[in-house]
C-alpha cells in the first residue's frame, strides 16, 4: 500500500486524491476541499461540534493524502491531526497546512493510529487525557481491501474518541467484482448489516447511513457517553 500510495503521489498526487481531473491547480485543489467541508462538515455541524465551538475543537483525518480536506479543517477547528501512509503524500500536505500551526501530519503504519497515540504520548505523557472530538475520512477506506484492517482504524479511532463524539468516514458499499492487480486501489466492500455489526464489535453506535449499495458509504459512528454500544 505505501509503495503504490508514493507511486501515485509522485505521478500525480493530486489526480489520485480527486480523480474526476487530470490537472488541479492549488486554487481549484484546494477549493475542492472547501466544498468537501461544505457538503460534509457545515452542513452536519450538530452531529459533528454538538453545540460546541469549532475553534476550541480537536479533530483527526485518516487519509489526508495531500491536504485537500485538511486545509479546509484547519482554517475551522483549533486542532487538526491528520495521518496518510504515503511519505511523498505527507510531504505535500504538510506543505498544504504549513500556514496553520494547530495542523499536524504524521506517516502510519497503514493499519492504525499508533503514530497519533505515540505522539501524544511522547509530548503530554501518561494520563494526559488527550482526545480527540471529532474524526473524519473521505474517499480512504474504498481503497483498503482488507475488512480487519479497516476495523483496526475504527477501533483505534474509539480509543482517542472523547465519550459522546462522532467518527464520519465512508467505506466502500458497492461489490463491485473487479479484479485489482494493485491490491491496494478496490476496498472491500461493506452492507448495512456488515457496517452496523462493525460498529457493535468496535463501541460504536452507527447512529445514520447514507448511500448503502454505493462506491461512498457514509457511515456516522458515535461513541456513547458511558460503556459500550449494544
Amino acid at each position: 500500500m505505501r509503495r503504490d500510495w508514493d507511486l501515485r503521489a509522485r505521478e500525480n498526487a493530486r489526480h489520485y486524491v480527486v480523480t474526476h481531473q487530470q490537472q488541479w491547480s492549488d486554487e481549484e485543489f484546494y477549493q475542492s476541499g472547501e466544498i468537501t467541508m461544505q457538503e460534509d462538515i457545515l452542513n452536519d455541524l450538530a452531529n459533528i461540534c454538538q453545540g460546541r465551538n469549532p475553534k476550541e475543537m480537536t479533530v483527526l483525518e485518516i487519509g489526508c493524502g495531500a491536504g485537500r480536506v485538511t486545509r479546509a479543517f484547519a482554517r475551522f477547528f483549533g486542532a487538526v491531526h491528520a495521518v496518510d501512509i504515503s511519505a511523498e503524500m505527507v510531504k505535500r500536505a504538510r506543505n498544504a497546512v504549513s500556514d496553520f500551526p494547530t495542523a499536524r501530519i504524521y506517516r502510519n503504519n497503514g493499519k492504525d493510529l499508533s503514530v497519533v497515540r505515540r505522539h501524544w504520548w511522547n509530548r503530554f505523557g501518561i494520563g494526559a487525557g488527550v482526545q480527540v472530538d471529532f474524526a473524519f475520512s473521505t474517499m480512504v477506506f474504498q481503497h483498503i481491501p482488507s475488512r480487519e484492517i479497516i476495523e483496526s482504524y475504527v477501533r483505534d479511532v474509539h480509543r482517542l474518541l472523547r465519550p459522546g463524539g462522532l467518527f464520519k468516514f465512508q467505506v466502500q458499499g458497492a461489490a463491485l467484482g473487479a479484479i485489482d492487480p494493485s491490491g491496494s486501489w478496490l476496498g472491500a466492500p461493506f452492507t448495512e448489516p456488515e457496517a452496523r455489526a462493525m460498529a457493535r464489535r468496535c463501541g460504536f453506535e452507527m447512529r445514520y447511513q447514507a448511500g448503502a449499495g454505493e462506491q461512498y458509504y457514509w457511515l456516522w459512528y458515535f461513541k456513547p457517553e458511558t460503556g459500550r454500544s449494544r
